[in-house]
């Protein structure tokens, strides 16, 4: 049976194995900081593990890093609530001490975990669903760039989506790709002059049930300041649950 506190125990046994860390490591006080590890079932974004992330779930934050930086990032860390080592003067810090490894801070993901009721939805468009050999003919269009991946990638490969169709014509786009065999994060594009009549949410509630419906988790992720896609999550069923940032990879 899937409910709130399954989807939840199944993300800390996922973000364990992302930072090297024991599950009881997110909901300690203190800041706890390891060593990255490679492990077999993590989440594969990049072609090798970053040299740096921080994750938060809200009371504390887990920080992989090579040991030459543990002393540093001790000092950096201590006395600090994890809220506040997100905030962009201590990120300013950690940029410039990473700096002298020849890296830097990428992207902050703001991620999202769903509510488990499957609300019915009302569409006033055509629905399209594309299966996994279907979505490969449409790589490479300029129109899906969060909906998609860029290309197939074997250890992520974009597993299921469906379109918004008006007079022929895709209008809107949801994707999910799977970041493991249960956990499948869904993305979502709508054509300019078709955005703000709520397709976005349509089709992200459509895809979220239907992935629910395949024995899988769906889940969503955000940047800080994308307004519209924060209010598509929350107005789709997600909630915010963990925020992390990385170094830039290869």
């Amino acid at each position: 049976m899937v409910d709130k506190a399954m989807i939840e125990f199944e993300l800390k046994k996922l973000l364990s194995l992302d930072f090297n860390c024991s599950e009881d490591d997110f909901d300690k006080k203190e800041n706890i900081i390891v060593v990255s590890k490679e492990h077999p079932g993590r989440r594969v974004y990049m072609p090798r593990k970053a040299f740096f992330s921080m994750i938060t779930l809200g009371r504390n934050v887990v920080i992989n890093a090579p040991e030459e930086m543990h002393e540093w990032l001790v000092k950096w860390s201590k006395g600090k609530e994890s809220i506040w080592l997100f905030e962009h003067h201590n990120l300013m810090e950690l940029e410039k001490e990473l700096s002298k490894y020849g890296e830097r801070l990428w992207q902050s993901h703001h991620m999202f975990l769903p509510k488990v009721q499957m609300e019915e939805v009302d569409v006033t468009f055509e629905v399209q669903w594309f299966e996994q050999e279907e979505i490969k003919a449409l790589y490479g269009r300029e129109e899906f760039p969060n909906a998609l991946c860029d290309c197939f990638m074997p250890e992520r490969p974009d597993v299921l989506a469906v379109g918004a169709v008006y007079e022929g014509q895709i209008v809107g786009f949801a994707g999910c790709a799977a970041d493991t065999k249960l956990f499948w994060q869904i993305g979502i594009d709508v054509f300019p002059k078709w955005r703000d009549k709520g397709i976005a949410t349509k089709l992200v509630k459509l895809l979220k049930n239907e992935v629910f419906r395949r024995g899988a988790i769906p889940i969503y992720g955000t940047s800080l300041s994308s307004i519209g896609s924060w209010n598509v999550a929350l107005g789709s069923g997600f909630y915010p649950k963990w925020v992390e940032i990385e170094t830039m990879g290869e």
